[in-house]
């Protein structure tokens, strides 16, 4: 692996970086505090081509590869997980779920809106009795004519409320078969689809996170993506994707972390010395720099396998578990560095100890990530 940032990388950090100063950092404890959804942000970031990073330009996506969009969402969740968390599950989920697995005219129709951030996705797996046990889903799918019925909720889904578009996986076969299951495309304002509750999170505030109600919606079998049956296996692969995400954004949390606890305990005096030059805080330093530094390398080998097109079934699973774990790690650290204020909303490390922990739960548990890399491993 080359692990020098390329021309792209370096241009893309820039610009996240410019943009956050000016757009998200000056509102983050304004947002989180009030649970606020900012929906025009994402229109602007759209404008820099950060919303269809992996869409390609004839769809009106950027065309970039994993290795940049890793980049992407590490480098916005330095500033605000929240919104790291949102611009993955739009580029990853939904409007990945349609890159892969739409056909030629879904492509035509979706992505260009969703690439440009004038749509915002969301991508519905997860229900009330289903976390990891995803082939027990109660949500159907009934075909009547030329039409499919869905009926059922799905929770715990980022842009429940507002989002524009829906990727929807619905039981349209037996309980717990693997085949059973079908991706649909659900616009709203399709009738008899609406959001329901909103979710009062520990972290991750400004980030929506609600239900989604199906009840007798009626949709064109238009919609439906790739053949009947195919929805949980393309759910998987969607996921080793958002694997990779979820690795990206626990990375951007470390980060910003380490680096507020870096630059404060060289700041903060104590016993007329300033306290990273006591062992004890510089142990802590150098154990959260070489975890950030091991999940960064573990995260752009996932990233660049899947932009070559190998499977990384397994590496998605590794860089997503082990990253997610460094960012609670290190943002708990990061509160310890800086002890009493820490402790403050005064200060921005008790807010990535809030978000962090989301990394270790979303798109499959650390539980279910060590499942996956044993099951890999043992083929």
């Amino acid at each position: 692996m080359n692990f020098e940032p390329t021309e792209m990388q370096q241009q893309i950090t820039q610009v996240i970086r410019d943009f956050g100063k000016s757009h998200i950092q000056p509102n983050v404890m304004e947002w989180d505090e009030t649970q606020t959804f900012p929906a025009p942000l994402f229109k602007q970031l759209g404008e820099l081509g950060l919303m269809g990073v992996l869409v390609p330009q004839e769809y009106g996506g950027s065309g970039l590869s994993y290795l940049e969009y890793v980049t992407v969402v590490s480098e916005i969740s330095r500033f605000c997980g929240a919104i790291g968390l949102s611009v993955a599950a739009h580029n990853s989920l939904c409007t990945g779920h349609i890159l892969q697995f739409g056909s030629e005219e879904q492509k035509k129709r979706y992505l260009p809106k969703l690439a440009s951030g004038e749509w915002l996705g969301a991508w519905g797996l997860t229900e009330p009795n289903t976390g990891s046990d995803a082939m027990n889903m109660k949500c159907v799918a009934k075909k009547d004519g030329d039409e499919w019925v869905l009926n059922g909720t799905k929770c715990w889904i980022t842009h429940g409320k507002s989002g524009d578009v829906a990727v929807v996986i619905a039981r349209t076969g037996d309980v717990r078969d693997s085949h059973g299951m079908t991706a649909f495309v659900v616009e709203r304002g399709t009738p008899g689809f609406s959001g329901g509750k909103k979710e009062n999170k520990l972290g991750m505030r400004a980030s929506e996170t609600a239900e989604m109600i199906f009840d007798n919606c009626r949709i064109p079998v238009a919609n439906m993506l790739g053949n009947e049956g195919e929805g949980f296996i393309q759910s998987m692969k969607v996921l080793d994707g958002g694997r990779i995400s979820i690795a990206a954004l626990s990375l951007g949390i470390a980060k910003g972390a380490y680096e507020a606890a870096l630059k404060y305990a060289q700041e903060r005096h104590q016993f007329d010395k300033p306290i990273a030059a006591f062992q004890g805080i510089s142990f802590k330093l150098a154990d959260m720099a070489t975890e950030i530094m091991a999940a960064e390398l573990l995260t752009m080998q996932a990233a660049s396998g899947k932009s070559k097109g190998q499977k990384v079934t397994q590496q998605a699973a590794m860089a997503k578990y082990y990253a997610s774990e460094v960012a609670v790690k290190t943002a708990n650290e990061a509160v310890q560095v800086f002890g009493g204020y820490g402790y403050t909303k005064d200060f921005p490390v008790e807010k990535f100890y809030r978000d962090a922990k989301l990394c270790t739960i979303g798109e499959g548990t650390s539980e279910i990530q060590k499942l996956v890399i044993a099951r890999e491993a043992l083929k």
